[in-house]
């Protein structure tokens, strides 16, 4: 069993008594819990004011007379106003925060019965937001009063879905950890809050993967790493955040990298590797791209998460690593689960949470604060202050307001252009001259290479869709397209398109073969010549 921690207030009347033998006819709630002999105390924190010192050594020596076992962690938390809420609750909130939990090794009781009835409520209201990870403990006196007797107690184990009564108690906390989540910044797009507000309570209550999509530089990336250090500030994760780009995983090193490999398992192997999932072993796996991960490690990962086990390239015995997931995407994994590239299985294990994050042209009343909050960077990082001079600032924020700026990198293009403004601002200022060369800047980089030869797409497919395929995607499916339009029937399409491929096969048709191509897009051979 794992070590058992008590955490409770020196009750200055509950625990009182005359200093000498009759102590000990009184029933005394902190010297009780120590003397059932069902409950093995390892460890007792005592949380005391200045003005009770005496008392407080008192107890802890009465305590280690009943249950040697038991060791007293002395904590001086004095308070001007005990009954004073705003006070009480920021005191506990700072020590929760600060004390060295460790729930994987250690179990945690909290007891509510001593203190007065603000501590009370402000133990409660830290257990159940989590900040405090553990049971609640209440105690009382038996039948018997006097201190022979150690009484009655009970534990609770808080289940946040009785207590939707008290939401409101913690409307100040949520709103608290909803700015965590956006870095602290003001931002004004009601829904974009609103997404926030959900992840919020999602990422306090629930274990369950989480699925983040949106463009590319929407910050999904950023959101997840705020989300790690949510559930680490309130200890419900203790290990690390590992975070890996699927689209860099290819090949036989995929597997090696996310599930590690013994020695000698391939070529090379000449030592053993974790691999990504142990290292993230009672802390966070963020796959950011997760579209791009292949079909082994797909089938792989899927089973990690349901079952916490999985097998390193070339061992004979599984690992265990229990790990929280959060998975990010820039495409939309229906359409891949439509053209066979990914799992529905493993889709329908992420899709339990998914939250779509706007782009940045989407949030236009978010670009300011999200300037200054790109300059607080800028400070902090270089160690030099920079701002904008009212009309420069103006200037900016029209453009980047305005139809002309297309965001397309999102946060990422905002970031880089703070960053390039401030850095070749000298004296700290940022003029308006300099403001119109990085207008000029943005507006080459979003437009080069945007003037291409119309392939024909567009009128076929959805821009969403369209904006999903990779370069390589498009260029296929336009030849596709070209060479069915030149053709009389899809038979001869297909004649024409697997000309090669064909002459290896036994049974050839190449007809149903360009019917299955075009489904994958959404697409059938009437649309495709009806654009003709």
């Amino acid at each position: 069993m794992k070590p058992l921690v008590v955490i409770g207030f020196l009750g200055s009347t509950l625990d009182a008594g005359k200093f000498g033998p009759t102590r000990w006819n009184k029933w005394r709630p902190s010297v009780a819990i120590a003397m059932h002999e069902d409950l093995r105390v390892d460890r007792f924190v005592l949380i005391h004011g200045k003005q009770h010192g005496r008392l407080a050594d008192q107890v802890a020596a009465d305590i280690a007379s009943v249950s040697p076992e038991t060791e007293v962690d002395r904590r001086l938390l004095g308070f001007d106003d005990p009954w004073e809420f705003e006070e009480v609750y920021g005191k506990l909130l700072d020590f929760a925060r600060d004390y060295p939990f460790d729930p994987d090794k250690e179990d945690y009781l909290i007891h509510i019965t001593t203190g007065t009835h603000v501590v009370q409520i402000c133990l409660f209201l830290l257990t159940e937001a989590r900040f405090l990870p553990g049971r609640l403990l209440q105690t009382q006196p038996g039948k018997r009063m006097d201190g022979n007797f150690p009484g009655r107690l009970s534990m609770i184990d808080l289940d946040l879905s009785r207590y939707d009564s008290l939401a409101s108690r913690f409307a100040v906390q949520m709103a608290e950890g909803s700015s965590f989540l956006k870095s602290g910044i003001e931002t004004r797009n009601t829904a974009f809050n609103g997404l926030i507000d959900e992840i919020e309570q999602v990422a306090g209550r629930s274990k369950a993967p989480i699925l983040l999509t949106g463009p590319t530089g929407a910050g999904k990336s950023q959101l997840a790493r705020r989300i790690f250090e949510l559930k680490k500030l309130k200890h419900q994760v203790s290990g690390s955040f590992v975070e890996v780009n699927c689209a860099t995983l290819r090949g036989d090193g995929a597997m090696s990298a996310l599930f590690g490999h013994v020695r000698g398992a391939f070529t090379g192997a000449a030592a053993e590797r974790a691999g990504l999932l142990r290292t993230a072993d009672k802390g966070m796996l963020f796959l950011d791209e997760i579209g791009e991960l292949g079909a082994d490690e797909q089938a792989m990962i899927l089973r990690a998460i349901e079952e916490k086990r999985f097998l390193p390239v070339g061992a004979d015995k599984e690992v265990a690593s229990d790990f929280q997931l959060i998975a990010g995407t820039n495409k939309d994994l229906s359409v891949a689960v439509a053209n066979g590239t990914f799992r529905d299985d493993l889709l329908a294990r992420l899709n339990l949470w998914t939250f779509a994050l706007p782009g940045l042209a989407d949030r236009r009343e978010d670009i300011e604060p999200n300037l200054d909050y790109e300059l607080d960077r800028f400070a902090e990082r270089e160690g030099n202050r920079v701002t904008f001079n009212k009309e420069a600032r103006d200037q900016f924020l029209k453009f980047a307001n305005s139809p002309d700026a297309i965001w397309s990198g999102n946060f990422r293009d905002l970031a880089a252009s703070v960053t390039r403004m401030a850095t070749l601002s000298a004296e700290g200022r940022i003029r308006r001259e300099m403001v119109d060369l990085e207008i000029a800047k943005l507006d080459r980089l979003w437009h080069a290479g945007k003037v291409e030869a119309d392939d024909g797409l567009a009128n076929l497919i959805s821009a969403e869709k369209l904006e999903a395929l990779d370069p390589f995607d498009r260029v296929q499916l336009a030849e596709v397209i070209r060479v069915s339009r030149d053709c009389k029937s899809m038979s001869e399409a297909g004649r024409t398109l697997f000309s090669s491929s064909r002459t290896r096969r036994k049974s050839a048709n190449d007809a149903d073969r360009l019917k299955k191509y075009l489904t994958r897009f959404g697409l059938n051979w009437a649309e495709v010549n009806a654009e003709t």
